[in-house]
């Protein structure tokens, strides 16, 4: 039994018996690690006195961030019994997370954006919330696919010069430039002032289709983070929110990612960040350090080659499962060129509104390897328009569509008081994102089963049958929006 232990209470004596990991440094407690493909580490063996006050620095003063990854930081700084369920009751008990925080929502992918290291894609996106006391009322989100390494600057307004500025003066010149740098197509990321700078700067520039963010979904991602983290401020907290931003999302990238198995810091810099409870406990403990630059270099580079293998290991394995699981709800119905097809109805608000528009497109082509397909009006201004396959209806030649003049009276009848531009996406809008949350479920859709080119639409919804196995004839006027 190491020297200066037998004065330790009872727990401590029978720990010491039974762990062989444990060893005494400079007076403390300390317990030894070993993970695959990590170096070894220390836990400090923490007093029941001071967990509470972990705790509340980890998770209360770190943005309320999850069990797991509230889980992850204590256990890579501590050691003490039962961790799992004190951290598990810490957090279900918690007002903040009570009041604040909803069930998560699964958004999966079916197409797995590719990146090879870092820096080597990285996506943007606006985040809008309520203003704040200063007037800031937005968030450009700069996220790197490979490491989940991101980083989020409040901005006045989403104009292009904004993003440029951005860019240029907090991004390039901290971390270098991309390789590629991926958004929507919203007008600030498409302007001409951003395609002629990232091609002055040799950057590379693509963008998903309209109205489906699931081809971005990083950012989207992070936003649902950042977005519950800010949520649990104090009320007075979130009337300055954007002060809060840059520790809220400093916290972020310093938790392990459960894509990777590592935080998006260690990925990005190669070595974790210290926590101010780091600072107060000297956690965690370097076990051996480079004497000289060359040798941290060589060990660094040999660290972050093993980092980065287990890391892609990981995400691939993550995304099959995900994607497995995505897959089995998928019913898949092909288009073939010169299919009918209905779009969605975007840019409308109301819960009358119709969910998918009147006017038919015919189907140009697929583009290679995605679900993305190419297609122009039937009738009128043959201008073509790349959506993706969850925003197309496909309706067979014996669908009843409403003709010029019904499209017309609807058109009518459903116009706004002010005409607005429906060619390009919203503004990206939270509303309430940090007031509490509602519990009013979502309009779900409606199933939707297409027997072929020759069968009408089924809704049972709508009391609708096929035409092998229906009771009337004819569908009721103005019924062709089958929505």
């Amino acid at each position: 039994m190491p020297q200066g232990i037998t004065g330790a209470p009872a727990t401590f004596q029978r720990l010491m018996e039974r762990e062989k990991k444990l060893m005494m440094v400079n007076g403390l407690l300390y317990r030894k690690t070993s993970k695959a493909g990590e170096e070894p580490g220390l836990q400090l063996v923490l007093p029941e006195q001071y967990r509470e006050k972990v705790l509340k620095s980890l998770h209360d003063e770190s943005g309320h961030l999850g069990i797991e990854r509230t889980l992850a930081l204590t256990r890579d700084r501590f050691y003490w019994p039962k961790m799992l369920a004190n951290v598990t009751n810490y957090i279900k008990n918690c007002g903040r997370c009570v009041v604040r925080k909803t069930i998560p929502h699964r958004a999966s992918p079916l197409q797995q954006i590719s990146s090879n290291g870092p820096l080597d894609l990285v996506c943007i996106d606006f985040l809008s919330l309520e203003p704040d006391s200063k007037g800031i009322s937005n968030i450009l989100i700069v996220t790197d696919h490979f490491t989940r390494y991101a980083q989020a600057y409040p901005t006045r307004d989403q104009k292009a010069l904004t993003v440029a500025k951005v860019l240029v003066e907090k991004f390039f010149v901290h971390y270098g430039l991309p390789a590629r740098i991926h958004s929507d197509q919203g007008r600030d990321f498409e302007s001409k002032l951003v395609k002629e700078l990232l091609q002055l700067l040799g950057v590379r520039k693509s963008h998903t289709t309209i109205y489906h963010p699931q081809g971005d979904p990083q950012p989207e991602r992070f936003n649902r983070t950042l977005l519950s983290m800010l949520g649990t401020l104090k009320p007075s907290q979130k009337q300055q929110w954007s002060q809060q931003v840059a520790l809220l999302v400093h916290a972020y990238n310093s938790t392990r990612n459960d894509a990777t198995g590592y935080s998006p810091y260690l990925l990005m810099f190669g070595r974790e960040a210290r926590l101010p409870i780091d600072l107060c406990f000297e956690t965690p403990l370097q076990v051996e350090e480079g004497a000289h630059h060359q040798q941290y270099v060589e060990r660094l580079r040999s660290n972050l080659k093993q980092a980065y293998q287990l890391a892609v290991e990981n995400s691939d394995r993550l995304h099959q499962r995900n994607k497995r699981r995505y897959d089995a709800c998928v019913r898949p119905q092909k288009l073939e060129e010169g299919d009918r097809v209905l779009i969605r109805a975007f840019g409308e608000s109301g819960k009358l509104k119709d969910k998918w528009s009147s006017e038919p497109y015919v189907v140009l082509g697929k583009l290679p390897n995605l679900p993305v397909y190419r297609l122009q009006p039937e009738r009128g201004k043959r201008i073509v328009k790349t959506l993706h396959r969850d925003h197309l209806l496909p309706v067979g030649c014996l669908i009843r569509l409403p003709g010029a003049e019904d499209a017309q009276d609807l058109s009518l009848s459903q116009a706004p008081a002010r005409q607005t531009r429906q060619n390009k996406p919203p503004k990206r809008r939270s509303g309430h994102l940090l007031r509490e949350s509602s519990n009013d479920p979502s309009e779900s859709e409606e199933e939707r089963i297409y027997s072929g080119p020759t069968d009408h639409w089924r809704s049972d919804a709508l009391g609708y049958r096929n035409a092998q196995g229906s009771s009337r004839s004819e569908l009721p006027e103005c019924s062709g929006f089958l929505g």
